[in-house]
């Protein structure tokens, strides 16, 4: 009996893997461009964020089943069911790990209960589970702090180039064309399909401020609206929040850093009583 299950599990963690890999390397063959969503994304009605990339069916009840952090996702540019098969598949090599695990020992001579194979394969996939799902946060929180530190530099970029006699509308898009990197990838994107769709530049990126929930990008829509719609002289106003930015990045800085300083107190303290006990200890085997 104890062989049976053992073989079963053996079974089972073999075809999890074999899964995992096969999804694996499915997702990582090229695929066929499909050129539907692309147009349906240039002609979306204004105000309509863009759609997600397609997915197997499951995988979409899937996505929505887990609840995925949608902004985080949007700021990352990662789709619920690229985040949903993320977690599928740490939970899967999760579930298969012991299992394996327990099979080789079984083969080497060495044949554990079956509870604890099965105990450790729940417990390691709710782990992996939670890790992905951790992992993808905090990639979101990195993502975050280098977008706003861009948005710094994007508004002294717009605000230089006001002052150069450029039109709103130019000044943005001739701000963004001059430094590199991912943000200001997605900030040339919103543009050019702000210009596509003829839409106003500021609303579009208003809309990709509140989709990754960036409100500094934000601010810098509604600001230039006020220079578009009103023919108002604001570089002056995108140099002062520029500023304002920096001081609050520079403030939450030290806040976190203040945190992690405290965290190292509890190790600190500790250490001093071990020496105190290493100390304190010829004295009182003597007694």
């Amino acid at each position: 009996m104890i062989l049976n299950w053992q073989m079963a599990i053996a079974v089972l963690g073999g075809c999890a893997v074999g899964l995992g890999l096969f999804m694996v390397v499915r997702e990582a063959l090229p695929a066929t461009p499909a050129l539907g969503p692309a147009l349906r994304r240039l002609h979306q009605p204004p105000g309509q964020a863009p759609a997600a990339g397609a997915g197997p069916d499951w995988l979409g009840g899937f996505a929505r089943w887990l609840r995925p952090p949608h902004r985080q996702l949007a700021l990352l540019d990662r789709t619920p069911e690229q985040y949903a098969l993320s977690v599928l598949l740490s939970t899967l090599v999760g579930f298969a790990t012991p299992a394996v695990a327990s099979a080789v020992l079984f083969v080497g001579g060495v044949a554990l209960p079956v509870a604890v194979p099965v105990l450790a394969s729940l417990g390691l996939a709710l782990g992996a589970g939670l890790l992905a799902h951790r992992a993808v946060l905090a990639k979101a929180d990195a993502a975050r702090d280098e977008f706003r530190q861009a948005v710094c530099t994007y508004l002294d970029l717009v605000a230089l180039q006001l002052s150069a006699a450029h039109g709103p509308v130019q000044s943005l898009e001739r701000a963004a064309a001059v430094c590199d990197g991912w943000v200001f990838d997605r900030i040339r994107e919103a543009l050019r399909l702000a210009q596509l769709q003829m839409h106003s530049p500021w609303d579009e990126l208003q809309e990709l401020a509140d989709r990754i929930g960036i409100p500094e990008l934000g601010d810098v829509g509604a600001i230039m609206r006020s220079s578009g719609s009103e023919g108002a002289q604001v570089h002056e106003t995108l140099r002062s929040r520029a500023d304002s930015l920096r001081d609050q990045i520079r403030t939450d800085n030290l806040a976190r850093a203040e945190g992690v300083t405290s965290k190292l107190d509890i190790p600190g303290s500790l250490l001093v009583f071990v020496l105190l006990g290493f100390a304190v200890y010829p004295f009182l085997a003597r007694l």
